[in-house]
């Protein structure tokens, strides 16, 4: 052992370790390069948890906010946009047969991983995504013999029309076929909840300090009624899309065809065929306020689901509530009888990832220089990350609600602990009695450090000058039964 006076033998010490650290620099990045540059891509090696460690509570978002779902929602626009074309019809387009609009929608319907590596090499030559998709739809109408009406795919658009319509068209379907019914399952299992335990009285908290009594259901009922408000203001948010050429003017689209009305052709086109809410007029790309105002509502529900997770924590910490227990399942590596709260835990966890994103996105994407710079295109990348991490914490946050099972001998032991809640009870009585100082009196009793008892509780009101009657009253008031409606 050195002796830690000796400063000779510490400086030695530190500069062998120093050496050795130096040496470790030097040896481990070859070594670890070379291992993991030649491994593939899977859950395991997925530097994202949302593609590795949760791939399976975020994998149905793949079909939405993947690269590949980008691509397809991009070859779905352009497909609906040539048929609209058609059915204007533009005097090039009048006579193309309807009964290919089946063949045309099945490119994007049956759209392929095949299909979207085909854009991806096509992406390697043109080096850009968007004209990708159209030189694809080209190769698919030469396959239909619509050769001649090739020019009028992405016809006047610029690469934002595309983009702008399938990030909403993605967003809006990923929200209402993955986000909205897994959050409705964490409603429907509090609203259980609830019901199950609407009559349990709970000792209330406020500054962490003993409170006037609640019930149990009624807590959870708070949880409810603010996640059903914040669903109200949610649903009301548009999906808003750009739909009007380069900097939003349908510029190409009038100089080709100035007698065309345009501006009611993208409002159709965009509201009644994609079912997105057009703005107008816009620059290049959408605003982009009413994407923010989404997550932003997002992150308000999240928020709410935090506020629980926390709760339900400290709960179990207080010993109200047991977890049930899974056969071959470890709590601690070191302690073997705990049971720890870990779905609460991941669940506040990928809330923080989650919200964080949100509120990066819902703050950069209204803001872009001019008629439009590229900072948008590579945030909104990113989207399906904080809608992954919220269904993450969705799923988490069930799987522990549907493990809890309450303990309701401790919540009324704390209860009985607490005698001096009713202080509040007897005091208020007493005012309606017209009573001198009410407050005052229970105050001289109740602030103290002496411990507060049914029987101490008794025998004071065994000392106020009021009638028999009103101290019989003032006695049935218990922490139990006093939590109001």
């Amino acid at each position: 052992m050195f002796n830690t006076k000796d400063n000779s033998q510490l400086k030695f010490k530190k500069l062998n370790y120093d050496n050795i650290i130096c040496k470790a620099r030097v040896l481990l990045p070859l070594h670890i390069n070379f291992q993991y540059t030649n491994m593939n891509l899977n859950a395991l090696t997925a530097i994202s948890p949302v593609d590795g460690r949760y791939r399976k509570s975020g994998k149905e978002l793949a079909g939405y906010f993947s690269e590949y779902a980008l691509i397809r929602y991009r070859v779905r626009v352009e497909i609906e946009y040539f048929i609209a074309l058609c059915e204007l019809p533009l005097p090039q387009l009048k006579n193309i047969n309807k009964s290919i609009y089946t063949s045309l929608r099945t490119i994007y319907q049956e759209f392929s991983e095949e299909d979207a590596h085909s854009i991806k090499d096509i992406e390697k030559v043109t080096n850009h995504d968007v004209k990708a998709v159209e030189y694809f739809i080209k190769e698919k109408f030469d396959t239909l013999n619509l050769e001649s009406y090739k020019e009028f795919i992405h016809f006047g658009l610029t690469s934002q029309d595309i983009n702008n319509t399938s990030v909403p068209l993605s967003l809006k379907e990923a929200v209402q076929e993955q986000y909205l019914p897994q959050l409705e399952k964490v409603i429907s299992k509090l609203k259980e909840l609830s019901t199950e335990w609407s009559d349990i009285p709970l000792l209330a908290r406020t500054h962490g300090q003993p409170a006037s009594p609640t019930r149990m259901g009624k807590e959870i009922d708070v949880f409810i009624a603010r996640l059903n408000q914040q669903l109200i203001q949610l649903k009301a948010i548009p999906f808003s899309a750009k739909f009007g050429g380069a900097t939003g003017n349908f510029n190409a689209h009038v100089v080709a065809y100035p007698d065309q009305n345009w501006l009611e052709f993208g409002n159709h086109f965009v509201n009644n065929i994609l079912c997105l809410h057009r703005s107008h007029p816009t620059t290049q790309i959408e605003h982009y306020d009413n994407l923010a105002a989404l997550f932003d509502a997002m992150k308000r529900i999240n928020n709410i689901l935090l506020d629980l997770d926390r709760d339900v924590w400290t709960y179990i910490s207080m010993d109200y509530f047991k977890q049930k227990i899974k056969a071959g399942e470890v709590g601690s590596s070191a302690m073997p009888h705990k049971v720890n709260p870990i779905d609460f835990e991941n669940s506040e966890g990928n809330i923080g990832v989650a919200n964080a994103l949100f509120e990066h996105l819902a703050a950069k994407l209204p803001i872009s220089r001019l008629q439009r710079d590229l900072t948008d295109s590579t945030v909104l990348r990113n989207v399906g990350v904080p809608f992954a991490h919220s269904m993450i914490a969705f799923s988490s946050l069930l799987r522990g609600l549907n493990k809890l099972i309450i303990r309701e001998d401790n919540i009324i032991g704390d209860l009985e602990e607490n005698w001096a809640v009713v202080a509040e009870a007897i005091q208020t009585i007493l005012r309606r009695e017209a009573y001198p100082s009410p407050y005052e009196a229970l105050k001289g009793l109740t602030r103290t450090n002496a411990s507060i008892t049914q029987s101490s509780i008794s025998d004071f009101i065994d000392t106020l000058e009021v009638s028999n009657a009103l101290k019989f009253e003032l006695k049935q008031i218990t922490p139990q039964n006093y939590t109001g409606i």
